[in-house]
């Protein structure tokens, strides 16, 4: 086992984080593209997860593990190419796991592109299922690119018994959860970054949660992920056009069973105030229904870009101008700065 630790924040609190792979910390060579996540009891998801992210080129997956308790520590044990990672310190206190990213980052080595996703976002961009990962990191480099913005797509099924968490062992989770908002979204230019707000989540729970990410970024030592994961630090490297979209996966049969440890658990934003909304909803119908007539079932990367959720990947030597899409972003002139 090795073990290391970092101080952060003004309180210098240490962070630690203890690798429990039987192979240890792989050391990685310049041809590899790693995959840093966190996890905590998404063992339904993992099989899709790293087919997925395997298929697209991803050759090592980094993944801290937050004391799970449904499988998912033996099975990604068991992958031969997933280093697993364990701290005594929780979500919350490590900055909302900020802190286990940035550590790992600077365990596995800073000048070179990381994908930085969650276990329940799936990541597609222009031919995805043809174009490899590491052609797409090519393409931002050619417009001198150092990270790729993405809005976080909520997916869901229009039925929730019908989503069975036990049909994921075969299944990709857009297979079950197949319904997403075709619009109802807010684009804004902030000082910091760009914001993306709306979906589902804000007009059946009120939340108002920003919904961009960077999943590819370009890792060096003027990086930090800072106070939020939405805007990593240097803010002036994310004013990127959004060139794919994060397919996010909360809606499944389990959804009632999760929010409640969620909220037992206390470590996510704000007292776990989003999986407190989706419990009030619960409450009050006696079931939850996330259909609306903005509600469309999805068929593809081709259908997101027609609907302007992300830009295509630039040809060599040609820029991409930041548009608005027809339907997603407003029409008018980027609201002012806030």
């Amino acid at each position: 086992m090795r073990s290391f630790s970092r101080r952060h924040g003004k309180s210098k609190a240490i962070v630690q984080l203890d690798c429990i792979s039987a192979h240890g910390q792989t050391r990685l060579q310049d041809s590899d593209l790693p995959l840093v996540f966190v996890i905590r009891n998404e063992r339904h998801l993992l099989p899709s997860f790293l087919r997925h992210y395997r298929n697209l080129g991803v050759t090592r997956f980094i993944c801290t593990d937050d004391r799970s308790t449904d499988g998912t520590t033996d099975y990604l044990l068991a992958q031969d190419d997933v280093d697993v990672w364990t701290s005594p310190v929780r979500y919350k206190e490590a900055r909302r796991g900020r802190a286990w990213r940035e550590r790992l980052f600077d365990l596995y080595g800073h000048d070179r592109w990381y994908v930085n996703v969650d276990s329940d976002e799936y990541l597609i961009y222009e031919d995805h299922g043809v174009t490899p990962l590491r052609n797409a990191i090519q393409a931002l480099e050619g417009c001198r690119h150092t990270r790729m913005a993405a809005p976080m797509l909520d997916m869901y099924p229009l039925d929730l018994n019908e989503a069975k968490v036990e049909d994921l062992a075969h299944l990709d989770p857009w297979d079950i959860a197949s319904h997403f908002d075709a619009d109802g979204y807010e684009l804004r230019v902030k000082k910091r970054a760009l914001s993306i707000r709306g979906g589902p989540r804000r007009r059946e729970f009120n939340e108002d949660l920003e919904l961009i990410k960077y999943p590819l970024i370009y890792w060096d030592g003027d990086c930090q992920l800072g106070t939020s994961i939405h805007q990593p630090v240097p803010y002036a490297r994310n004013f990127v056009p959004p060139m794919g979209v994060l397919l996010h996966f909360k809606f499944f049969s389990d959804v009632e069973e999760k929010a409640r440890q969620a909220i037992q658990g206390g470590q996510y934003y704000n007292n776990s105030c989003a999986y407190r909304a989706v419990m009030d909803r619960l409450g009050a119908n006696g079931g939850l229904r996330l259909g609306t007539i903005s509600s469309t079932e999805f068929t593809g990367v081709d259908q997101l870009l027609e609907l302007g959720f992300f830009a295509r990947l630039p040809k060599p030597e040609k820029s991409v101008q930041f548009v608005s899409g027809p339907k997603l972003w407003p029409s008018r002139a980027p609201l002012p700065s806030t």
